[in-house]
């Protein structure tokens, strides 16, 4: 399937500032989607999977803390927006090319409505819920993205998107999701099924950081679904 360049309205950083469904109000949670010319990249922590965040591997963290891991959500693809008719507003559709969560039943589109430049109302094709994201200063301006192999493992393909001066890097999982994994399951069900499993399972990056000033390509990591990458320098 061939897709066209996203529009450039939607391209840099939007953080998420409200959720709403008919069951939930959410304006806790860490959400970030970042959008370049095609591909996108998304990362999200509740407030629960932060409350008892340590700095530690995978390996050296309770079931506990791997549970409170599972929370957490991202994943990185590519964008297709199109308007069936001038009357009806656009769709996007999140096609996703890596996902930390198991598939899910439905894909992933919303009807999206610009209030202003900066702010977007996104209401769901295929679900009830209503978001509003706006973007971020710092990353108005060039989007880039490319693939980067690991030297020791070249099938191991990082993803890396920039706008502005932000950045997110997205390496999936080295294994593949258990057998008696359900199109629909939560990340929290598989671990807590194969709790040997949740080092393996939980090792999957989506980091968000910031491009320093000056000289250099070097930027600082501020979250990330691995909490021992926070802060560091990549």
């Amino acid at each position: 399937m061939s897709h066209q360049p996203v529009p450039e309205r939607y391209r840099g950083v939007w953080s998420r500032t409200l959720l709403e469904t008919p069951t939930q109000r959410d304006d806790t949670s860490l959400v970030l989607w970042m959008q370049t010319e095609l591909w996108h990249a998304d990362l999200r922590i509740p407030l629960a999977a932060r409350a008892d965040r340590i700095k530690a591997p995978l390996s050296a963290m309770s079931s506990g803390q791997h549970q409170a891991l599972a929370l957490q959500s991202g994943f990185c693809g590519i964008t297709q927006v199109e308007r069936r008719s001038p009357q009806e507003d656009e769709i996007c559709t999140w096609h996703r090319r890596l996902d930390y969560q198991p598939p899910g039943l439905s894909p992933d589109a919303g009807w999206m409505v610009f209030e202003s430049d900066d702010r977007v109302i996104e209401t769901g094709v295929h679900g009830v819920y209503r978001e509003v994201w706006e973007r971020l200063p710092e990353s108005i301006g060039p989007c880039t993205f490319r693939e980067q192999a690991d030297a020791q493992n070249p099938v191991q393909v990082t993803r890396i998107l920039t706008a502005g001066r932000c950045i997110m890097q997205v390496r999936p999982r080295a294994c593949a999701w258990p057998t008696d994994t359900r199109p629909g399951d939560t990340l929290t069900e598989v671990v807590a099924r194969h709790p040997t499993q949740a080092s393996s399972l939980l090792d999957f990056e989506v980091s968000f950081g910031v491009l320093d000033e000056g000289e250099g390509l070097r930027w600082t990591l501020h979250h990330s679904t691995l909490p021992e990458l926070e802060s560091t320098l990549g």
